[in-house]
């Protein structure tokens, strides 16, 4: 009887495989399964591994994607350029980082068809300046700069209108330890008109030959005397914020003057320094401007703005301060509820399910690490922001938070998103047990559609694995539920059966990921 109890497939402590499931050892003591390894790369590209987990440091995170994205190159290299091209043009990713150092692995360590590829998606992948610097010092480290590297970074210059090269000449000057300069002196493009010649001799050489109006006003704003003149400069030639200098940028009437041509993206990353001069206050004409531009969706669309950014953002608005110590100031708050308002409108429109859900938030203690690199965001919180996405579409959610044992979360769609931040900031505790969600319901026959657990699948502590108890859910309650898996580390494992159909991984803050879903939830 003790050979039973100790070994089947129906319970299973955690800290055990359940027999015959493949699965395998987590970092956490646990046993989980594998995701695949294009699931891996799903995780990489969007999650990122440059924070690294509770359990496995940023070198050692990042040193195995990697080879995960080198033995995907070396089955079907086509497909992962395919991918990283997708995912970084979508914005499904909080960051364009792991995208650029993929395109860099693939020009690196492709066959010739991968790394001629990879190469002539440079300019999709890498859309700004800085994105090109950051994929200079990543190519720099894997190889050598033959003729195929140095003629698209060439292509990259030539391929902008002379208009488009020369604002981000000037907005992005020197990154990542690499300069424009330093890449024109290597790959040495033939001009492809008039004005690039002129713009690659003004880099190269640091010398005007012709009518350059916005190079000439950034050299003119070098000397101005005084910031009336410096604003009506800014104004005149649209000058952007990174070409203006840092003295100038304590100003009022600096940030008045930049704020009228001010990219979305820009806008959202200096709400605290224009709040910090007293542009933004709560009767502002500068603060309507802000919320307008928050409000529109279709302006967020297009500049990719991501859920994240506008959480990133909120949150550190709200608090009042910068995130290294960089002054402070009082927060308007119109604007924090339009950086709330625009979080949800940043993900993909979906269509209530009319389902049951129980979304489960893993607050354990290797969820209190943080995620996407932000120094920000936990991973706990990040999971809290996620479950106010359904929480505000569908009608009957209930959600719990958990570790080894359970505690009440009551998330509503009434609450801010620092509200709900607050509900999970602090509150990591305890061993993890995935299971809890399905066990809470079978425990006080809760009737459920869809299980959501929110977590990084480190779980090792419950006497019976999560996918054992959904199984034991379904029959006893006579409910076919499914379980949604959304991941929230770029690690490899998952507590979802891939056998069975009714569950499901997706990544955490991939912008997809609630109409994906959406759609899982309404599949027959």
């Amino acid at each position: 009887m003790k050979y039973a109890t100790l070994f089947n497939k129906k319970t299973t402590h955690q800290s055990q495989p359940i027999p015959g499931s493949g699965q395998v050892p987590n970092s956490a003591g646990g046993y989980t399964w594998s995701v695949n390894d294009w699931a891996l790369l799903d995780r990489f590209l969007i999650l990122g591994s440059e924070a690294g987990t509770f359990y496995i440091n940023a070198p050692a995170l990042t040193q195995s994607n990697a080879q995960n994205v080198i033995k995907l190159i070396g089955q079907d290299g086509p497909r992962v350029v395919e991918t990283i091209v997708k995912t970084s043009h979508s914005g499904r990713a909080p960051k364009n980082d792991p995208a650029i150092f993929a395109l860099a692995l693939c020009a690196s360590f492709g066959d010739d068809n991968t790394r001629a590829l990879a190469l002539n998606s440079l300019p999709q992948v890498c859309r700004t300046g800085t994105h090109l610097f950051q994929f200079a010092a990543a190519v720099d480290g894997l190889r050598g700069w033959g003729r195929g590297l140095r003629s698209a970074v060439g292509r990259w210059y030539n391929s902008q209108s002379a208009e488009a090269l020369t604002y981000q000449l000037v907005k992005y000057m020197q990154r990542e330890g690499w300069s424009h300069r330093d890449l024109l002196r290597l790959a040495h493009p033939k001009p492809e008109s008039e004005q690039h010649k002129a713009l690659y001799k003004w880099v190269v050489d640091d010398e005007i030959t012709e009518a350059m109006p916005l190079v000439e006003a950034v050299e003119r704003l070098k000397k101005v005397g005084s910031v009336v003149e410096a604003a009506a400069l800014i104004r005149e030639a649209r000058i952007p914020r990174e070409a203006v200098p840092t003295e100038l940028l304590t100003q009022h009437g600096i940030w008045e003057a930049l704020l009228e041509d001010m990219p979305l993206t820009a806008m959202i990353r200096n709400l605290g320094n224009m709040s910090k001069c007293d542009l933004l206050t709560p009767s502002s004409e500068a603060t309507k401007v802000v919320v307008r531009a928050l409000g529109d969706a279709e302006r967020l669309r297009k500049a990719r703005v991501h859920p994240v950014a506008l959480l990133l953002a909120q949150k550190t608005y709200a608090k009042g301060s910068g995130i290294r110590g960089s002054g402070s100031w009082r927060a308007v708050g119109a604007i924090i509820d339009a950086l709330d308002d625009a979080f949800y409108k940043a993900f993909e429109f979906v269509e209530p399910t009319n389902k049951r859900y129980l979304l489960g938030l893993d607050v354990s203690g290797s969820m209190g690490s943080y995620m996407i690199s932000s120094g920000v965001l936990s991973c706990a919180e990040g999971a809290a922001a996620m479950a106010l996405v359904t929480v505000s579409t569908e009608d009957q959610v209930s959600t719990m938070a958990f570790a080894d044992t359970f505690k009440t979360l009551n998330l509503s769609r009434k609450m801010r998103l620092d509200q709900a931040l607050r509900a999970t900031s602090g509150i990591n505790f305890g061993a993890t047990d995935c299971a809890l969600p399905m066990v809470y319901a079978m425990k006080n026959k809760m009737p459920v559609d869809v299980f959501v657990v929110y977590t990084d699948s480190e779980t090792w502590y419950g006497g019976i694995h999560p996918a054992q108890a959904l199984v034991e859910y379904r029959q006893k309650m006579g409910i076919d539920a499914k379980l949604i898996v959304v991941g929230m580390a770029a690690n490899q494992f998952s507590i979802a059966d891939p056998r069975d159909r009714g569950m499901l991984d997706v990544v955490g803050f991939d912008s997809a990921v609630p109409s994906v879903m959406a759609d899982f939830a309404k599949a027959g």
